[in-house]
């Protein structure tokens, strides 16, 4: 009986784990669906720079897909370097010049939601603004990352 005991440990053991996956619907798995960028989503009220920077962002990539018919989650691979985006724009037949102006106007939009509901300065919201009108959207949305970090260090 001894030889047969770490066999039977064993059983036990994949038993254990086994049936309460099963019990709690484990064999029906299915990932959550990609949420739709073009459904509103409220404001949240921000606490800090670095929430309020994370909303913009998240709501301006929204903004962005929404009116390119796209995923937010494949815009953000788009928008992570300038070949990532005419390659982006390439498979989807746009040119990569209404690319970045869908991503311009969502931020754009973005930071007026956020300047509306008193969770952005109205100076770091021009700002914003100017740095869209001259900025590639790439490099912008990685400054306002590196903010977002930065704002997460302050009280």
């Amino acid at each position: 009986m001894k030889r047969g005991l770490p066999l039977l440990v064993a059983l036990g053991a994949v038993a254990a784990v086994l049936v309460p996956y099963l019990a709690l619907g484990g064999s029906s798995y299915e990932p959550a669906a990609v949420a739709d960028p073009c459904a509103a989503r409220d404001w949240r009220d921000p606490d800090g720079l670095s929430e309020v920077l994370e909303q913009i962002v998240l709501s301006a990539l929204d903004g962005a897909a929404c009116e390119l018919g796209v995923s937010r989650e494949e815009l953000v691979l788009a928008v992570r370097s300038e070949d990532a985006l005419a390659e982006f724009a390439d498979e989807r037949g746009i040119s990569r010049t209404d690319a970045e102006e869908a991503v311009a106007d969502g931020l754009t939009r973005a930071v007026d939601d956020a300047e509306e509901a008193g969770a952005l300065p109205s100076l770091l919201g021009g700002l914003v603004r100017r740095a869209v009108e001259s900025v590639p959207v790439w490099l912008l949305l990685d400054a306002l990352d590196r903010l977002e970090d930065l704002g997460a260090l302050l009280p």
